[in-house]
């Protein structure tokens, strides 16, 4: 058996930490359930926003019966009111993985934001490239007051290839990556080269759930029936009702912004429920783009799903 050359790792018996990820509505929380209990291991949460508190059923949070059968981490870590970049979200997850891996206990990641899962992967350090606070609240301003499409287009030209790895209706994502290149006078490819030197902390292997893409949408419509049952209006209206500003990522969380005209009185539920469905296939879809481009994520066909075994690739 070969064993992790990481001594804290090795304790485990497991050469390298799973990553379960993927897109929307493929399965990762069961499969992440499953793997835990075989591997003897804990979850640790890989989405941007399930750390959010108050908010469960628009980010799709395991539920409790869920969470009573493995233990999770990195779930409820901050108020929505709280930003929270990758960052501070490498910094808690380090934590977590070396008080886990301290008792022996294996962490299993699981959730579908491929920022947090690339910066895990390579190691990304955000030492060499710090923001300039300035420049990121005065684009934040121009975007409460002008919209988001002057700021995207500025982005395109520093650096073309921000049109294909940012959506520009990720307000959040695209005012601090412009607020980063102005900093820093360097491409995004060029940040990222020099903050992966280092390499990753720790060994990773990555798996994703391939769904064909029609069954895929399927489970994603289907979801967000499941949502409506479950509360997410209820949620929503919390949400509107804080007062956060339009540019914080909570707002602009796929899930409820779709239902703030209706609780605005503005479009029918009917019609923000269709757009809803809609902007999810679509986040699937960029999802999929992002996963696809990385290095070496075992694909899992989906009619594979209730037999592969995730253990004989870590061990």
């Amino acid at each position: 058996m070969e064993i992790s050359s990481n001594p804290i790792l090795a304790k485990t018996g497991y050469r390298s930490i799973p990553i379960i990820c993927g897109p929307t509505a493929s399965g990762k929380t069961a499969l992440s359930i499953r793997a835990a209990k075989s591997l003897g291991g804990e979850i640790c949460c890989c989405d941007s926003m399930q750390i959010y508190r108050h908010l469960s059923v628009g980010t799709a949070k395991p539920t409790e019966e869920e969470q009573n059968q493995v233990p999770h981490h990195l779930i409820d870590l901050v108020e929505p009111s709280v930003p929270f970049h990758v960052a501070a979200y490498l910094e808690a997850a380090y934590e977590k993985i070396e008080d886990l891996l301290s008792r022996g206990i294996l962490p299993v990641f699981c959730g579908g934001t491929g920022q947090y899962v690339q910066a895990l992967q390579k190691g990304i350090s955000f030492d060499e490239a710090p923001v300039d606070r300035e420049i990121e609240n005065s684009l934040r301003e121009e975007f409460e007051k002008d919209g988001i499409d002057g700021i995207y287009q500025r982005l395109i030209v520093l650096d073309p290839e921000c049109e294909e790895k940012i959506h520009k209706n990720n307000t959040k994502r695209v005012i601090h990556t412009l607020a980063l290149l102005m900093t820093v006078s360097k491409t995004t490819r060029q940040i990222r080269e020099d903050s992966t030197k280092e390499g990753p902390r720790y060994p990773f292997t990555l798996f994703a759930i391939n769904w064909p893409r029609e069954q895929l949408y399927k489970r994603i419509d289907d979801r967000v029936d499941l949502m409506l049952e479950q509360g997410i209006l209820k949620e929503a209206e919390w949400l509107y009702n804080q007062g956060l500003p339009a540019s914080s990522t909570a707002m602009q969380a796929i899930g409820y912004k779709e239902l703030f005209p209706y609780i605005e009185g503005e479009k029918s539920l009917q019609d923000c429920v269709l757009l809803l469905k809609q902007h999810s296939r679509n986040y699937a879809k960029r999802q999929l783009t992002w996963f696809r481009h990385m290095d070496d994520i075992h694909w899992i066909e989906a009619e594979e799903l209730s037999e592969y075994n995730i253990e004989s690739y870590i061990r």
